[in-house]
């Protein structure tokens, strides 16, 4: 048996044995590396491959936890409520972070589903949702400066696009289709999600409209992690 499966096997049993709680701290890096007289590689490798099995996650600079395999989050899937509005409702430790405020290129299929011209400029506003100081989901809305002349200059400051629209006179809103699919996540999503690239991603893309006027605001992709949450319909 190889040295990183010693201490995969090591941990999983803790873990199943109770030693260790969900999001109990597990040992660094260095901790385990001189327990099994390792190089620290090996006992990176190790948490890696646990967090890839579901096990574990890590927090960048605090090190690596224990997953609560049992946690699941409710969602509606519904544009009716702000996923902040959902997640609050729930009692959670919610946060949104805005991790970016770019204009694209453009892409047809957002520019039709905005009902804007060629020559129009779109910008794309993330944020990440954060549930427990977990990232659970990357929410990003393509908003058209034409119809929002500002949202260049404060979108980057944005972390609840509901809340965005109240304040400019929207508080009704629609969805017209909603189109769901499941994929893997990039590098560049595991990184922000903090998730191994065998957790699946809910993907959910729709347009939000003002229910009075019927004028589309923006058209939005959301991604879930897969492992934490179940869906209502």
């Amino acid at each position: 048996m190889s040295e990183e499966m010693d201490i995969m096997d090591h941990l999983i049993a803790a873990i199943q044995s109770g030693k260790y709680e969900p999001d109990d701290k597990l040992p660094s890096e260095n901790e385990l590396a001189d327990r099994f007289k390792v190089p620290r590689m090996t006992a990176r490798k190790a948490y890696e491959r646990l967090q890839e099995l579901g096990y574990i996650y890590s927090k960048q600079g605090k090190g690596s936890f224990v997953q609560d395999r049992n946690l699941r989050i409710p969602l509606t899937l519904s544009a009716g409520k702000s996923f902040s509005e959902k997640m609050t409702e729930l009692g959670l430790d919610y946060k949104s972070k805005n991790i970016f405020n770019e204009i694209i290129e453009f892409n047809n299929k957002i520019y039709e589903s905005l009902g804007i011209n060629e020559e129009d400029r779109v910008y794309k506003i993330g944020r990440l949702r954060i549930i427990e100081g977990r990232p659970i989901a990357l929410h990003i809305s393509y908003v058209a400066e034409s119809q929002f002349p500002q949202i260049g200059s404060i979108g980057g400051g944005i972390t609840s696009m509901f809340e965005f629209y109240q304040s400019q006179g929207y508080h009704d809103f629609q969805s017209a289709e909603t189109m769901l699919r499941l994929t893997y996540p990039s590098k560049y999503e595991r990184e922000l999600l903090a998730c191994s690239s065998l957790i699946p991603l809910l993907v959910l893309e729709s347009d939000v409209k003002d229910g009075v006027s019927g004028r589309t605001l923006e058209y939005s992709k959301i991604m879930y992690r897969g492992d934490l949450f179940t869906y209502v319909i």
